[in-house]
C-alpha cells in the first residue's frame, strides 16, 4: 500500500509544476474567467471517466450496504481504531507545513527573496524535490518497513526545520541558504505522507472506502485550518513559516509517539483497537 501510495503522490506532487504553467496558457488566450470553464470541463470529463471506467472493485458481496445506520458505524470505527485515528491526526498536522508553504511561498520568493521572475522554478524545484523523494519512497518501503522511513524522516524533519530556522537568522535571509535547505525539508516530507497515509488505511481494509473518505476529509480539513493560520502570520520573513515546521514536526512526533505507545521506529504492528 505504501509504494503505491507513493507513485500516487509521485503524480499528485508533479501537479504544481505543470498547473502554473497550464494555467498561463488559459490566461494568454481567454479572460481570468476562463478559469472556471476549464475547472467544469475537467470535473465534467472526469466524472464521466470514473462512471465508465472505474468499477466497483469488491464483490457484491463484500459491499458495505448504502444505509445510514452502516456507514455511521464504520465512521465510528475510523475513530475507534488507535492506529487509523492517530495517523490520521499526525498526518493533519504534518500536511498543515504544505498548506502553509503553498499559501506564503509566492510572497517568500517575490518579496523576502526578491525573486519575481523565476518564482515558478523555486516553486517547481521543491515540487520535485517533493516528488522524487515520494519515488524513491516506493522503492525503500519494501527494505525498510513504513514505520522506520516514516518516524525517522519525521526526526530529520523537526530538526532540519530547526536548522533552517537559525540559520535564516544568524545568517539574514539568503535564498542560496534557504532553497538547498528547504527542498531538503520538503525532500523528508515526502517520505513521511505516503507511510502515514497506508499505517491509517492498513487495519480497515475492509471498509477501504470509507476510511480513506474519513481520512482525506480529517487530514485536509485540519492541514487547511492549520496551515491558513500559518499563512496568515506571515511578517515579511521567513521566520513564521519555519517556527510553524517546527512546532508541526514536535507535535507530530508527540501524536505518532503516543499512537505507537512510545514505539517508534519499530516495524511490530501495535495493537490497533480502541
Amino acid at each position: 500500500m505504501a509504494r503505491i501510495m507513493s507513485l500516487v503522490m509521485t503524480v499528485f506532487m508533479v501537479i504544481p509544476i505543470t498547473a502554473p504553467a497550464l494555467g498561463q496558457v488559459v490566461l494568454l488566450v481567454a479572460p481570468w474567467e476562463a478559469i472556471f470553464a476549464v475547472l467544469a470541463s475537467a470535473g465534467f470529463a472526469m466524472l464521466l471517466w470514473t462512471s465508465f471506467r472505474l468499477k466497483e472493485t469488491r464483490p457484491p458481496g463484500a459491499q458495505t450496504p448504502l444505509r445510514l445506520r452502516e456507514i455511521a458505524a464504520a465512521y465510528a470505527l475510523v475513530i475507534k481504531t488507535r492506529t487509523t485515528f492517530g495517523y490520521m491526526l499526525a498526518s493533519g498536522v504534518i500536511f498543515a507545513a504544505l498548506f502553509a508553504f503553498i499559501s506564503t511561498s509566492e510572497q517568500i520568493f517575490r518579496e523576502v527573496f526578491h525573486e519575481e521572475e523565476t518564482f515558478v522554478l523555486w516553486f517547481g524545484g521543491i515540487s520535485l524535490a517533493l516528488s522524487a523523494a515520494n519515488l524513491l519512497n516506493a522503492r525503500l518501503v519494501r527494505r525498510y518497513g513504513m514505520r522506520r522511513l516514516s518516524h525517522g524522516a519525521l526526526v530529520g524533519f523537526t530538526a532540519l526545520a530547526l536548522v533552517l530556522l537559525v540559520s535564516m537568522s544568524a545568517f539574514g535571509e539568503r535564498v542560496s541558504i534557504f532553497f538547498p535547505l528547504f527542498a531538503s525539508l520538503f525532500a523528508l516530507f515526502g517520505l513521511i505522507g505516503a507511510n502515514f497515509n497506508a499505517l491509517a488505511l492498513e487495519p480497515l481494509g475492509r471498509i477501504a472506502g470509507t476510511a480513506s473518505a474519513a481520512h482525506g476529509f480529517a487530514t485536509t480539513t485540519v492541514s487547511g485550518l492549520i496551515g491558513g493560520l500559518i499563512g496568515r502570520a506571515y511578517d515579511g520573513t521567513t521566520r513564521p513559516l519555519l517556527i510553524g515546521f517546527v512546532v508541526l514536526g514536535f507535535a507530530c512526533l508527540v501524536i505518532v509517539a503516543v499512537t505507537e505507545r512510545g514505539r517508534l521506529f519499530s516495524e511490530n504492528e501495535p495493537a490497533t483497537s480502541a
